[in-house]
């Protein structure tokens, strides 16, 4: 049976040998950089990416205020794992991604958190709205209601 979800990103990554701790299980610290990589896709091909020296769009500037995780059960070994973040609100000029590391199947949760943005105007690099493409990008990955 299928478990992955129907809304949000979900996004299939793969885990690399020098992601794993001694023991063969993920590093606490790499679950973060998967996560960030599974943005960077998305926000990739929206047109938001960073490409020689330049952002794609000006929304694409923007800083982590908050990250947080639960480690459920540890990913051993190397592989394919999935990526499933949802938009759980959108501010003025911040938004706040929930995100769940899971099996390819989609039963098993990893690792669960959330993620906080804050969009910051690349000259200033002060809090700055965002703009209203890009708001309509993120409710693409809001859960139904």
């Amino acid at each position: 049976m299928n478990a992955l979800p129907e809304h949000g990103l979900v996004e299939t990554m793969f885990v690399h040998f020098d992601d794993l701790d001694s023991m063969g299980m993920v590093h606490n610290t790499r679950y973060a950089v998967l996560v960030e990589r599974a943005l960077s896709v998305f926000w990739d091909r929206q047109g938001y990416g960073y490409h020689d020296g330049k952002l794609g769009h000006p929304d694409a500037s923007v800083g982590v205020a908050e990250f947080s995780i639960t480690y459920r059960t540890p990913v051993r070994g190397t592989g394919d794992i999935v990526i499933h973040i949802v938009v759980e609100r959108v501010g003025e000029s911040s938004v706040v991604y929930g995100f769940r590391v899971l099996d390819t199947s989609g039963a098993t949760v990893h690792a669960e958190g959330r993620r906080v943005h804050i969009h910051l105007d690349p000259k200033t690099f002060r809090p700055a709205p965002w703009a209203e493409e890009t708001r309509a990008i993120y409710k693409t990955l809001q859960a139904p209601e």
